[in-house]
């Protein structure tokens, strides 16, 4: 059974890519984005003008959506102002991107829900944020719901990057099927030097001037800092063999520790480039939950019939 895919906060198709690499069977019917390089971006490598941009979240009609099976979004972390720690309904989050998720939720009730965040979502209003989360996916029939934070650098790349994804069940129980991904040892952290035969001795400077040699992962690649966008844990690298060159990781490396091809955001100035890349999902890690969500989807399709 193909599975339909709905994409909000789409960026430039690290899901949508990641799921491209799985053995998910799907279609990827719609999709939400309005930075326009990170549009840019989507349109060329996933879109290709045959699948429509819904654009704004906060605008997006749900009677003007087609019916899907999955969504997935990578949401950003906002504070919700709750009138009751009793009180049912999302209209509590009103004003925050995860209320446009829940009111598509409400409308189209897709089977399955896969959303990815920083990790200080777990703690982020001293909790109250995440339990809201969990609360009105509740009620909404996502009763079900599993979350782990997961590391990038368990999944090929060697970037040490950790975020929470939450998959919720429409109408299922509790279940742990999902997140047996780890990776199986540090050999698996991949290396953003394509050959073998590239790789040479390397010194890391991080932003409080700790250096560290060889090292084996970077830090997390995130937006902000230099005015460029350009911000990890591992700013600068030292090349003893090139006579102590010193210099930033290129757009190219940022997109190897996310796991894109090689110049998937060519054609975008640096600054947007690395401002894309930090904000995308690691591809890896989505290509191995997906894997594990395909084989949970076709167990319960043969035991449940399950059509949409």
């Amino acid at each position: 059974m193909t599975l339909k895919v709905f994409s909000m906060f789409s960026g430039i198709g690290g899901f949508e890519l990641g799921i491209r690499n799985s053995a998910l069977d799907h279609e990827l019917v719609g999709w939400s984005e309005i930075d326009p390089w990170a549009c840019s971006v989507f349109e060329k490598h996933i879109a290709k003008g045959a699948i429509k941009n819904y654009g704004d979240s906060t605008k997006i009609r749900t009677t003007e959506l087609p019916e899907f099976d999955v969504l997935v979004g990578g949401f950003p972390c906002q504070p919700f102002s709750i009138a009751s720690p009793t009180r049912l309904g999302f209209d509590d989050t009103q004003g925050t991107h995860f209320f446009d998720i829940a009111r598509i939720c409400a409308a189209k009730t897709p089977r399955y829900l896969v959303l990815e965040n920083v990790r200080g979502l777990l703690s982020h209003g001293s909790s109250k944020t995440f339990q809201t989360i969990l609360r009105i996916l509740a009620h909404l029939g996502y009763g079900a719901c599993e979350w782990q934070i997961l590391n990038s650098k368990d999944h090929g790349v060697p970037q040490n990057r950790q975020r929470i994804i939450l998959v919720g069940y429409l109408g299922g129980f509790p279940r742990r099927t999902l997140f047996s991904i780890r990776g199986s040892s540090e050999d698996d952290n991949g290396s953003i030097d394509r050959e073998p035969s590239q790789r040479e001795p390397l010194i890391r400077i991080d932003r409080k001037a700790n250096i560290k040699k060889d090292p084996q992962t970077a830090g997390t690649l995130s937006v902000g800092g230099h005015g460029s966008g350009n911000h990890s844990d591992m700013d600068l690298i030292v090349q003893p063999m090139r006579d102590w060159t010193i210099r930033r990781l290129t757009p190219v490396e940022w997109e190897r520790l996310q796991g894109f091809p090689d110049n998937w955001t060519a054609g975008l100035s640096n600054t947007q480039r690395y401002k894309a890349l930090g904000n995308a999902v690691t591809t890896n890690v989505i290509t191995a939950i997906f894997n594990n969500l395909a084989k949970n989807s076709a167990q319960e399709t043969r035991s449940n019939g399950y059509e949409r």
